[in-house]
């Protein structure tokens, strides 16, 4: 199972499910409205993909039916409360991130941060690595993203903000070393169907 966290609009997840029709993809973000014209498309007409689903939850209150099922998990080009969470500001998200992940499961994180968005730079591995260990995940690695990195994201919001080309991102993986909780795909599979998400108040977290 993969998870997108802050999956925004959710095109990742579709791109995802599409490319790998026996892996079950899950976007999860705050943001019902944002993801729902991709739910919609993810489970109507020919082209519907029933591996891709979604879910409205915070990152730090993921669903407890995900809880050490996702055996890769990625974030791209998280904002506000999620950014300064993976920054290691927020022990809630990182929490959340680690009870999503199964044990020895791989994470991704695309991050672009300019002065003038007046959001904290990204710190050192030295800073960030001891607050992942703090959860169970080990920062195995922290460097400039390629371009092909950027664009294998298949994120709008990169898109929108010119990222790899005209802003730098940094490419962070990291791996959960915890232990998974008894828990099943297959309960997953079976009880989550795919309805559009109902709509809330937008928090957009990333895409």
């Amino acid at each position: 199972m993969a998870v997108d966290l802050g999956t925004g609009d959710g095109r990742h997840v579709l791109a995802l499910a599409a490319r790998h029709p026996d892996t079950l993809a899950i976007g999860v973000d705050a943001n019902a409205a944002a993801m729902a014209d991709s739910s919609r498309r993810a489970w109507r007409g020919r082209a519907a993909l029933p591996n891709a689903l979604f879910a409205v939850a915070a990152a730090e209150r993921p669903p407890e039916a995900l809880h050490g099922l996702a055996g890769s998990l990625t974030v791209n080009f998280p904002w506000g409360s999620l950014l300064r969470g993976l920054q290691g500001e927020n022990d809630g998200v990182l929490a959340g991130v680690a009870r999503l992940m199964a044990p020895g499961a791989e994470g991704r994180i695309l991050i672009s941060v300019v002065p003038r968005d007046g959001m904290p730079p990204v710190p050192p591995l030295s800073e960030l690595a001891p607050a992942y260990e703090r959860h169970g995940l080990d920062l195995v690695e922290m460097r400039p993203a390629t371009r092909e990195e950027v664009a294998a994201s298949g994120s709008s919001w990169a898109k929108r903000l010119r990222a790899g080309r005209e802003r730098p991102v940094t490419l962070l993986r990291f791996r959960a070393c915890h232990k998974a909780p008894a828990s099943f795909v297959s309960e997953v599979w079976t009880h989550a169907p795919n309805p559009p998400p109902q709509p809330t108040s937008p928090s957009r977290q990333a895409g």
